[in-house]
């Protein structure tokens, strides 16, 4: 009787050996759409300001940081986001424009991932720091 136990519990402990677990797969986040800029580096923006980010299919980046307009490319896989602006307008603004666009431009390229939080949408540098707060639009 301990022989058969023992060769049934052997088989069992078989089977589940033979078992295939698939690697989790961690699916992005939906942030395709207008986001408004609240808050960058810390500081929250200027109410006039129509500072924003725009995530189109296929990767494409636009915005505009405050004054003036740009454009480029994003990568995001699970919650692991870059942004790659590649140019801009160049006119000038009022100065507390100037500083403000000055900010986003700043972070824009220090992002390397994104969290969604009450419905905010978070973008966080290396250090886990979030540096640019989302909201859609």
């Amino acid at each position: 009787m301990i022989k058969q136990s023992l060769i049934v519990a052997s088989l069992l402990l078989g089977l589940t050996a033979c078992q295939s677990t698939s690697p989790t797969q961690i699916e992005d986040l939906a942030i395709e759409g207008t986001w408004h800029i609240e808050s960058a580096n810390g500081q929250p923006v200027i109410d006039y300001s129509p500072a924003q980010l725009t995530f189109e299919a296929e990767g494409k980046l636009t915005g505009n940081n405050s004054c003036n307009n740009f454009f480029g490319n994003y990568v995001l896989a699970g919650q692991s986001l870059q942004l790659q602006p590649a140019g801009s307008t160049m006119k000038a603004c009022v100065d507390a424009l100037m500083a403000q666009e000055q900010r986003v431009m700043q972070v824009i390229p220090a992002v390397t991932q994104a969290q969604m939080a009450n419905g905010k949408l978070l973008l966080k540098d290396a250090d886990n720091k979030t540096i640019l707060i989302l909201s859609k639009m």
